[in-house]
């Protein structure tokens, strides 16, 4: 990737904080709101892959319907975890950044400065 996208939740101040670093450094990244915009399940699968991470560990579980929708299964699949986020785009933790240097989950906040 050549340039910086975030995948941003604008009310989340996690994001904002990690948003706000990308611009003071000088940095114009690409915004996505996911939340209005949310990935595909090819997407996710693709952004999974850049994270080295796996479907659960991209997963919020707090203020969403994590455990209405049954997904505290440990016999769920990450496809059918993928498509839980695709379709209910709040259970994607976030800020997600895409870069040069590579992917990141910013959490804590003061990862993005890995990227930067």
């Amino acid at each position: 990737m050549d340039r910086y996208v975030i995948w941003h939740n604008p009310k989340c101040s996690t994001s904002r904080f990690v948003l706000d670093a990308l611009r003071e450094a000088g940095l114009d990244p690409e915004i996505r709101t996911y939340l209005t915009d949310p990935p595909s399940p090819a997407e996710l699968s693709e952004a999974l892959q850049s994270l080295g991470i796996t479907a659960r560990q991209l997963l919020r579980q707090k203020n969403t319907p994590y455990h209405d929708l049954g997904l505290n299964d440990p016999a769920l699949s990450d496809d059918a975890l993928i498509a839980a986020m695709s379709e209910h785009p709040v259970l994607i933790e976030r800020p997600v950044v895409f870069s040069p240097k590579g992917a990141k989950l910013c959490r804590p906040k003061e990862t993005v400065f890995e990227l930067i």
